[in-house]
């Protein structure tokens, strides 16, 4: 059955060097907008939910490409607010071989995002209007006022019967020196408020100063998951381990924990055509497998495939369809489909 799904985050502009230069050797670069929010509304959407971003876009023609942008991935401006003047930007270095793709980001501190004042969001009227809301950890870390924006919001989802999603998401660079420490007592916060978390163990050690003995990290996974869903009342937490082989594929195996109970997925292998927003399309696929009633063996596959396939696609935002998901759960990677 179709659910109302909105995000809280930012729209931010990526802005790409083609094929493998550098930034120092680009002279060009493609721009597109995307966000965690934008990515997961998004692929919802393309599972047949509704799909909405609570945000704030500039009120002028950047602002405007961007909620361009937004409509054609499907995703509803009901809840957005234009004001201000910026977007955070990032550009993206295409890793080869031994060298690593990189990230860096840019204006983000001063985007129409990040600087809505209070009040700017009637979180309470946009609560009644949906079903489910995500929230991720790169919102948390950028400051006080969004982290006061995200708790209100969760708490009137909450006080509403919807459910809460939050993806740990934590980011060293986003934090700063001490970052675990300045992030600790925030990450508790909305895990008070959450219903469906994703995290791994070393969210559990790092963020939530957990401890374990345990060196192997299936075993840290399988003793720390279960404590963190008691100690804040989580109904599901969903995370995935990743590794990289030695000729660059990429092997991912998703788990889910729930009623007590682990489920893992498939561990699958897979060339990476591009790797960035590939976690989003894994947490809708989670959301998604939760509101169809899907179990958790069918959810934690299904949000796998839907991880697995975002790699071969350009872009931030997941495209696959449902049908293309549980095909590719199926069936193994044939020729050209005519």
């Amino acid at each position: 059955m179709a659910k109302r799904v909105a995000a809280f985050g930012e729209v931010m502009m990526r802005l790409q060097v083609p094929g493998h230069e550098l930034l120092s050797q680009a002279n060009t670069l493609k721009y597109s907008f995307s966000g965690t929010g934008v990515n997961v509304t998004a692929a919802l959407a393309r599972y047949g939910h509704a799909g909405y971003l609570v945000s704030t876009l500039p009120a002028n023609a950047v602002g405007d490409a961007a909620a361009a942008y937004l409509q054609k991935l499907g995703v509803a401006g009901s809840f957005m607010n234009r004001a201000g003047k910026y977007v955070g930007m990032y550009f993206l270095e295409n890793g080869f071989g031994a060298r690593p793709s990189r990230v860096t980001y840019s204006n983000r501190l001063e985007s129409s995002f990040n600087t809505a004042p209070e009040g700017a969001y009637d979180f309470t009227a946009i609560a009644r209007s949906i079903d489910v809301v995500h929230f991720c950890g790169i919102t948390l870390a950028m400051n006080d006022a969004v982290r006061g924006h995200m708790k209100a919001f969760a708490r009137a989802v909450k006080e509403q019967g919807g459910t809460v999603v939050f993806d740990c998401n934590y980011r060293p660079t986003l934090w700063g020196e001490d970052g675990y420490e300045q992030a600790r007592a925030h990450y508790e916060d909305m895990l008070h408020l959450a219903d469906i978390v994703m995290m791994n163990e070393k969210d559990a050690m790092f963020v939530l100063g957990m401890k374990t003995d345990k060196q192997e990290r299936h075993e840290q996974l399988v003793e720390l998951i279960p404590a963190v869903a008691q100690k804040y009342s989580i109904s599901v937490i969903a995370g995935t381990h990743r590794s990289i082989n030695s000729d660059n594929t990429h092997m991912l195996r998703g788990f889910m924990f729930k009623q007590g109970a682990f489920a893992f997925s498939s561990t699958l292998t897979f060339s990476v055509y591009d790797r960035i927003g590939a976690g989003d399309a894994y947490t809708s696929g989670i959301v998604h497998g939760e509101l169809e009633g899907f179990s958790v063996e069918k959810t934690v596959e299904f949000a796998a495939a839907a991880g697995m396939l975002a790699h071969t696609i350009v872009g931030d935002t997941p495209m696959s369809s449902e049908s293309e998901i549980l095909r590719a759960m199926t069936e193994a990677v044939g020729d050209v489909e005519r």
